[in-house]
């Protein structure tokens, strides 16, 4: 992508359950949550801590390989976890 003059966002969504992302997973074109990611969701004792987890992990890891200039967070109701999420990933 550096090749390219424009900027890269990449959309995280954090997921609250396993049944959210199988949803996802067949309703949202273009998204495709992998079958482990569902499988620790949904052995989680809190499940929203451990999707923000997640999510925080794939934050983190797209930042330190800067893959992109930047991430839109898409809470989808869920807007109050993301000072959480934030702090989650030291930003």
């Amino acid at each position: 992508m550096g090749d390219l003059d424009a900027k890269i966002l990449v959309g995280v969504i954090p997921l609250k359950s396993a049944g959210m992302a199988n949803y996802m997973n067949k309703n949202v074109p273009g998204i495709l949550v992998p079958d482990d990611i569902i499988d620790r969701i949904r052995k989680a004792e809190d499940k929203v801590k451990e999707g923000l987890k997640i999510a925080a992990e794939f934050i983190c890891e797209v930042r330190q390989q800067k893959l992109c200039d930047g991430v839109h967070i898409m809470a989808i109701g869920a807007e109050e976890n993301i000072p959480a999420l934030l702090d989650m990933c030291e930003l």
